[in-house]
């Protein structure tokens, strides 16, 4: 019997920025989203003040003077690094491990009873609490969605101990009594709309889920809800991913920091965002045979004028070369573009992904293009760049001033990811 454990890092992104600022230890901290908008994520002081994830930041402006909230935006370059950091340490307790998120792990721990799953969760944490500092809970079960469900119970303190639960140990009825108290939406995959279907058929609690008929369930709703019953019963129906599958698409947006008016600025964005989504194709070897780009005002404020537009093309062959796709998209946005709006988010979108094993060129492709040339030189870009920071080597498209970028008044230093954000230690 296969056997998982779901390790989550508590409150990821807000103990990221406490972990390089002792002065923050105690002090309740939120991240901001884009453009310093909307607080999604929390520290455990914030949560105890009982301000709700995704709540615009301007609207608590007085109770964060009045409880002394720090507000930071959002770091993606040392949340990313972190998460990289936590998923090296656990790959020492575990061959096979499955990065779910930039927070959380599955680990496959079968070979391991003789240590106890309890006592190895243990082991988990401390590891990472010791080297890197942060904290993290530890489920453990007979599938994925036990393995996650008993995370949660971790993290709420529902059962086990010192943020490990081990359902494998748990006895069967206390498992009932736990399973009876946790509401159905809790359980992974169970979205709102699905857990208020479920709650209609009378389905309050998880243990009224396990123990619903699967078929019925099935025909009631899909088969991938089935097999959740299943795996609340603890038969395994989901494998670890080792590698994680090739994207079937690939977007890339952002809001801006202030309105857009002008079609320069707009096309510099619009580049701006092809690259990245063209570094990412790259990255997982893959072809793109469509371009989709839109462009769209602020939805928030009814009393401007509003004006949206999205526009998808076909590629005359399927490609990842960042110069191509800039050229069509700017090509798209010069069709899409309406002057007189104040433009608030544009993006991009690459479809029709390919492997790059499945290219097929046309009967009048460039001979430069058959010699792989345009490959060796977006080699040599994401080399320079992957050495040297994101952004060393760029199309001139892109722009250098940029003031179309979106803000980040309170962003922390690269503590990890530059050599300028370093800690510094002053000895007296």
């Amino acid at each position: 019997m296969p056997i998982f454990s779901l390790v989550d890092c508590n409150n990821f992104y807000a103990s990221c920025e406490k972990l390089f600022n002792p002065k923050l230890k105690n002090t309740p901290v939120v991240v901001l989203s884009n453009n310093d908008g909307c607080v999604v994520a929390r520290s455990v002081e914030v949560k105890a003040l009982g301000i709700p994830m995704g709540v615009p930041w301007f609207q608590i402006q007085d109770e964060a003077r009045r409880y002394g909230i720090v507000a930071f935006s959002s770091n993606y370059a040392l949340y990313a690094d972190m998460s990289n950091r936590v998923v090296e340490v656990l790959s020492q307790f575990s061959p096979s491990i499955e990065v779910y998120s930039i927070d959380e792990c599955f680990l496959e721990l079968s070979g391991f009873e003789r240590r106890g799953y309890q006592v190895y969760g243990a082991e988990i944490k401390q590891r990472i609490a010791d080297w890197l500092g942060l904290a993290v809970c530890v489920g453990v079960g007979s599938s994925k969605t036990l393995a996650k469900l008993a995370n949660h119970c971790a993290k709420k303190s529902l059962a086990g101990n010192d943020g490990v639960c081990d359902f494998t140990t748990i006895p069967a009825d206390e498992v009932d009594n736990l399973f009876e108290r946790i509401e159905v939406g809790e359980v992974w995959g169970v979205g709102r709309k699905i857990s208020a279907r479920l709650e209609s058929m009378g389905i309050h609690t998880v243990r009224q889920l396990r123990d619903a008929d699967a078929e019925t369930i099935r025909s009631q709703f899909s088969v991938v809800l089935e097999r959740t019953v299943r795996e609340l019963r603890g038969v395994s129906c989901l494998e670890l991913e080792d590698v994680v599958p090739a994207k079937q698409q690939i977007m890339s947006s952002r809001s801006f920091g202030q309105l857009v008016y002008d079609l320069e600025d707009l096309k510099e964005a619009v580049a701006s965002y092809i690259s990245r989504a063209a570094e990412k194709l790259r990255a997982q070897d893959s072809l793109a045979g469509a371009l989709q780009v839109y462009i769209r005002t602020n939805t928030f404020k009814p009393e401007v004028p509003q004006y949206q537009r999205a526009m998808t093309i076909p590629l005359p062959e399927s490609t990842a070369d960042t110069s191509a796709l800039i050229a069509w998209g700017l090509r798209v946005l010069r069709r899409i573009y309406r002057p007189g709006y104040g433009y608030h988010k544009a993006g991009v979108a690459l479809l029709n992904i390919v492997p790059r094993s499945h290219q097929q060129f046309s009967l009048f492709v460039p001979a430069n293009m058959v010699d792989g040339r345009r490959d060796k030189l977006m080699g040599t870009l994401d080399a320079i760049n992957d050495r040297y920071g994101r952004g060393t080597m760029r199309l001139a498209a892109e722009g250098v001033a940029k003031t179309w970028q979106m803000r980040r008044g309170n962003l922390s230093p690269g503590y990890t990811t530059n050599w300028a954000g370093v800690p510094k230690v002053w000895a007296k």
